[in-house]
């Protein structure tokens, strides 16, 4: 009986180095050939559009890697955050942490967004996979919107980015946490469950322990977002180049255009959250609540957000809910930007 005990525990304990060992050659592959194709698209791509003296090809090129590059590292953050929710992180966890009013878990879930220093890529499987685990979709999209926006990180980047403006920092943070849960509330309030695709589990198979069960949510939730992050860089790369700069200039003069006018920049540029801070500080010729609405829309609602909201919750949710956070984003920045600045 020991014996066979001993065989059945030497035979899990394989198991476990085995998928260990798989986990640790996939990324390294994986990391290695995404700084191999990086490097060589960076390196190469540019130059082949200028010797095929397409100088527009080249600047496409240069924004789309640049925005892929910077967005992939937190997209493998998030995915790595899900699958370890998903797989080891009990049910009654999260049961017990939120409120079981759904008034009261969206501001708790909201505030919550201070632990994850990542950006939006990494929010939303973040997100799927707390919605898997029990947690209401309402509490969930609130963390989804303040976890890019409100975390140590980004608000370190804002106050390096505006130095001697330590109210600029405390409008982002207010401004942000105020839409987050103001969307929380209004999903719970006028949210249908038809108009939200709730993503699947991934399968690793019968049997399979908890460390192929975490492989296989590290593939399924990278993977699969993945593409859509391209899909949204290609997007801002194309709004990059189409639009000249002296046709934005051009609305610099009245305040209230010039806010509209850096929360749609925000939506199509796609910078990541933890440099937005320094894109909205070189925007001097805008006023201050413009370039806290640039900062507080962006992390929220952009194209390769929607591209990945869309992907992994649907399309029809993405399209009512990034226009609705939109609109909330836009009048929080503007009444707390009057308030605070």
């Amino acid at each position: 009986m020991s014996d066979q005990k001993y065989a059945e525990r030497r035979s899990g304990l394989t198991d476990v180095v085995r998928l260990a060992v798989r986990a640790v050659v996939y990324i390294s592959l994986g990391g290695f050939a995404l700084v191999t194709i990086t490097t060589v698209a960076g390196t190469l791509g540019p130059m082949l559009a200028l010797d095929l003296c397409t100088p527009p090809v080249a600047a496409w090129w240069t924004v789309f890697t640049a925005v892929v590059v910077q967005g992939v590292p937190f997209l493998l953050l998030g995915a790595l955050v899900s699958a370890a929710i998903s797989v080891f992180v009990p049910e009654r966890v999260f049961t017990r942490l939120l409120p079981r009013s759904p008034a009261l878990a969206v501001p708790v879930a909201g505030a919550a967004g201070v632990v994850l220093p990542g950006c939006e890529c990494a929010s939303v499987p973040v997100a799927g996979s707390l919605m898997r685990r029990g947690v209401v979709p309402a509490a969930a999209l609130a963390f989804l919107l303040s976890a890019p926006a409100i975390n140590p990180v980004v608000l370190v980047a804002t106050s390096l980015a505006f130095p001697g403006q330590p109210l600029m920092v405390v409008a982002r943070l207010v401004a942000s946490l105020v839409t987050a849960v103001a969307m929380g509330w209004l999903w719970a309030r006028f949210g249908r469950k038809e108009w939200l695709r709730l993503p699947g589990a991934p399968t690793a198979g019968t049997g399979t322990s908890r460390a192929g069960s975490f492989v296989a949510g590290l593939q399924h939730d990278f993977l699969h977002a993945g593409g859509f992050l391209v899909v949204g860089s290609a997007a801002a790369a194309t709004f990059d180049i189409a639009v000249p700069r002296s046709l934005l200039d051009v609305f610099t003069a009245s305040a209230w255009v010039s806010v509209l006018l850096l929360a749609l920049l925000a939506v199509v540029l796609c910078v990541c959250s933890e440099a937005d801070a320094f894109v909205a500080a070189s925007l001097s010729g805008f006023g201050p609540i413009a370039q806290l609405t640039f900062m507080v829309v962006g992390p929220m609602v952009d194209l390769k957000l929607f591209a990945l909201q869309a992907g992994t919750f649907g399309r029809t949710f993405a399209i009512r809910f990034s226009s609705a956070t939109w609109v909330v984003a836009v009048a929080s920045s503007v009444l707390v930007g009057w308030w605070v600045l």
